[in-house]
């Protein structure tokens, strides 16, 4: 018992509990840091990696043309802002995060449900983005010396798709990342600043070597390629494209109230990626095929992944082409440690704070997911990177429904009007409490919204099983249904079989303006995870243990 007690994280509670401690609860006045420029330049790092670069490879590996994915690109990204926009206004005006949000949604215990599924998508994530930082890293060192292979012996099985200097630079990656988790969400302000700048500055001279060194060969026929598909089908294919496009960044749709919440202001996260989100993942995508179509000829070959491209420079070139390949391994390491510790660190350690509040907070989960996501062996994803990605986007099958259930909850079932008080008892008091902790109308709703798409994602992922191809063409736009279908189903199901304790407070509460600034005047009053003492309930002061 001792030995638990010591484990527990401090929080500005009596106690940390088995449903809040500091990074659950909602964020006070003092942590609300994230102005119109941060959320502006976390989405420059987010949609403007490696990840996006592979965006337009993925989609003309579907049989698309160059411009049919660029059409789908600009569409998907379209459609995804909106999403990201509407799921992201409770943290912005309630200032709580996406596992807390889902407690009004799917019930207290309910809740764990999704949550679970987002760690899993922050494990396989993390393990991707880490492993193209190694070999960003790999770059590097490759640069520095061109007999690394020699001076670091191989003693990997070839099954495994990777050298023992490769793995050398993930791991190395791994340790490089630790110092950057470690730096609390509203703090990261100046990593977003130098992180976007470098990648800015890097993709537009990538944009502007690979167009002025082409030569007179010119582009590849990788942008002059003719459909690989019938007339007939090209519409669906583009459609499939579009929700390609949504379920690749499907994952940061769903938990995007966990980065609302740090807003100084509501206008400034809705501003602030409004613009932002499609604008940077539209030119990165676009940039991945115009730099793959300019080189193809020089290197006899389509290179999507820019590891490969500086990879094949440094071993063919001189020392000039070291030195670039050293300083464009050098920006992308700094652009995967930019998506990968916000992006999928941090989501996990919100997560896995969410799950055991009493022993983990914030820095404990994301240091968490880094090593669990060791486990997901990320080196044969990215052998595979097109297919793995593919398979990501259609994990839009199931998060589609989850998302469509959190928008209707909020600006249908609840009217913009939430108890946060009651998200953080879990009993009967609760008036989110439902069903034994379960909201029942949220497992139907999402299980309506999953089951169409469903045999056409078993034929995408096993190709001996057929299905008629009206499956195959609802598998195609699987997000926007199933989001429009659990939408529909929870809102309905609420009306005809409505939880009453939330009917009673939403008739009886005042404006939703004056129910969220009820509940921030009275979650301002808590102390900030920087307080060098607290206050609990009874109005006794205690020291703060070290928050770790």
């Amino acid at each position: 018992m001792n030995i638990l007690k010591r484990l527990e994280v401090e929080s500005t509670e009596t106690e940390a509990t088995r449903w809040i401690n500091d990074d659950i609860k909602p964020i006070e006045g003092g942590r609300r840091t994230w102005t119109f420029w941060t959320f502006h330049n976390y989405w420059i790092l987010i949609n403007s990696n490696i990840s996006t670069y592979l965006t337009g490879s993925s989609l003309i590996a579907l049989g698309l043309t160059w411009w049919q994915a660029i059409i789908s690109i600009v569409v998907g990204n379209i459609l995804a802002t909106i999403f990201v926009i509407l799921n992201s206004v409770p943290g912005a005006y309630y200032h709580i995060g996406f596992p807390v949000v889902n407690r009004y949604v799917w019930g207290m215990y309910g809740s764990s449900f999704v949550i679970w599924n987002r760690i899993l998508l922050s494990l396989v994530w993390y393990g991707f983005q880490a492993w193209i930082g190694g070999e960003c890293l790999y770059v590097c060192l490759l640069a520095l010396s061109p007999s690394l292979e020699t001076h670091i012996p191989n003693h990997m099985p070839a099954s495994t798709g990777m050298t023992t200097a490769q793995f050398f630079a993930y791991i190395l990656f791994m340790l490089v990342s630790l110092p950057f988790i470690y730096i609390r969400p509203h703090k990261l302000k100046n990593l977003f600043y130098y992180s976007s700048a470098t990648i800015l500055i890097f993709e537009i001279v990538l944009l502007i070597w690979a167009l002025a060194t082409m030569g007179p060969a010119g582009f590849g026929d990788t942008i002059s390629s003719t459909p690989t598909e019938e007339a007939s089908s090209t519409g669906w294919l583009i459609a499939y494209g579009i929700i390609s496009t949504i379920g690749s960044i499907a994952a940061g749709i769903l938990n995007q109230n966990d980065y609302a919440r740090f807003a100084s202001r509501p206008r400034d996260a809705i501003m602030g990626q409004i613009f932002s989100f499609p604008l940077y993942a539209i030119i990165c995508s676009i940039i991945g095929i115009l730099v793959t179509a300019a080189t193809q000829n020089r290197f006899g070959g389509a290179l999507w992944n820019l590891p490969d491209i500086f990879t094949t420079l440094i071993q063919n070139g001189g020392s000039r082409e070291r030195v670039a390949g050293f300083f464009a391994g050098a920006a992308l390491v700094i652009s995967q440690i930019g998506v990968n510790v916000p992006g999928n660190a941090l989501s996990g350690g919100f997560d896995f704070a969410a799950t055991f509040p009493r022993y983990i907070n914030i820095r404990r989960g994301a240091y968490l997911t880094a090593l669990l996501s060791i486990a997901v062996n990320p080196w044969k994803l990215v052998n595979t990177a097109t297919t793995f990605l593919a398979v990501l986007g259609s994990y839009s099958v199931f998060l589609g429904p989850m998302t469509g259930l959190m928008i209707s909850s909020y600006f249908v079932v609840n009217r913009r009007k939430i108890n946060v008080d009651d998200l953080f008892v879990g009993n009967k008091d609760s008036v989110y409490w439902f069903t034994y902790g379960v909201n029942w109308r949220a497992i139907v709703a999402w299980v309506c919204g999953t089951a169409p798409s469903m045999p056409g994602f078993v034929a995408s992922v096993n190709t001996s099983v057929a299905v008629p191809v009206g499956f195959t063409h609802l598998y195609y736009i699987c997000f926007l249904a199933g989001f429009a279908i659990s939408a529909a189903v929870y809102s309905g199901l609420h009306l005809i079989f409505p939880a009453h304790a939330i009917k009673n407070f939403v008739e009886t509460s005042g404006s939703p303006d004056q129910v969220m600034m009820e509940y921030q005047e009275r979650w301002d009053g808590e102390s900030s995870e920087d307080a060098d003492e607290d206050v609990n309930k009874n109005g006794v002061v205690r020291s703060r243990a070290v928050d770790f």
